[in-house]
């Protein structure tokens, strides 16, 4: 199976399309909180580390809110709603200069995981695709540097 990222253009806005809620009808709460946690012990070893917690609690705090907001788009109970109000992730990301090469580490530590869900291709594509342009409006920072 083959992840493609497509490039991100400043200032575009593409259409974000939902991932099949066959991912949550699949993996269930479960699965999708231990596909989130896999994909951040990923992120906390990469080049983008420095924008992840350091402290164990506040870690897992921040899987348990990206669990819930996965879970809510792939379908799930509206966890994220509930708990944190509208999502407007560009807007809680401002904190973080999340630049392109930053997106392109943070998707690049999705592949392996996703390439483990015992799934049908299909549902792991639209999620896939679904990451590579959701991932395009957290960008942030335009620094030449990459990370």
């Amino acid at each position: 199976m083959e992840f493609t990222t497509t490039n991100y253009i400043p200032g575009l806005r593409p259409q974000v399309t939902l991932p099949t809620n066959e991912m949550f009808l699949l993996l269930k709460e479960e699965g999708i909180r231990k596909m989130v946690s896999e994909h951040y012990n990923r992120l906390i070893e990469s080049e983008i580390k420095d924008l992840f917690p350091k402290n164990p609690i506040a870690l897992e705090k921040a899987k348990e809110h990206s669990a819930d907001f996965f879970i809510q788009i792939c379908g799930g109970p509206k966890y994220f709603n509930e708990n944190r109000g509208r999502p407007r992730l560009n807007q809680r990301h401002l904190p973080f200069k999340i630049t392109p090469g930053a997106r392109v580490e943070w998707l690049d530590c999705y592949k392996p995981v996703l390439k483990e869900l015992d799934l049908p291709e299909k549902v792991i594509l639209s999620f896939w695709n679904y990451l590579d342009v959701f991932s395009k409006w957290m960008v942030n920072s335009y620094k030449l540097k990459s990370y």
